[in-house]
């Protein structure tokens, strides 16, 4: 088992890189009034899609749909889906890219 923080895919520093820019998405989510992050919540459950869907990939998994539990939760979404990438080797610099155009467009 890798230590927390660490991973076998760009190691501890994209990593933290990786988590850096997941906590300015999730600080700025929390900051939009309710009608913009309406507006941005398509985006951010793309790419919880897509992430699913590659990590399901390289594991072999089928690819299923996350389940659509609101905009409450899409943020916890996109945690797993980070998480469960780092598990399946996948590297954090591309993840850590596409967290920043997510934030960049956010109202």
């Amino acid at each position: 088992m890798r230590p927390a923080g660490s991973s076998s895919a760009g190691g501890p520093s994209a990593s933290r890189a990786a988590d850096t820019e997941l906590e300015r998405v999730a600080l700025r989510w929390a900051q939009l009034p309710v009608d913009r992050a309406l507006r941005a919540y398509p985006a951010l459950r793309r790419l919880v899609q897509e992430l699913a869907d590659e990590t399901a990939r390289v594991t072999g998994q089928p690819q299923e749909g996350v389940p659509d539990l609101g905009p409450a939760v899409v943020i916890d979404q996109l945690r797993v889906m980070i998480y469960d990438r780092r598990e399946a080797g996948l590297p954090d610099e591309a993840v850590r890219e596409r967290l920043r155009a997510v934030r960049r467009s956010l109202p």
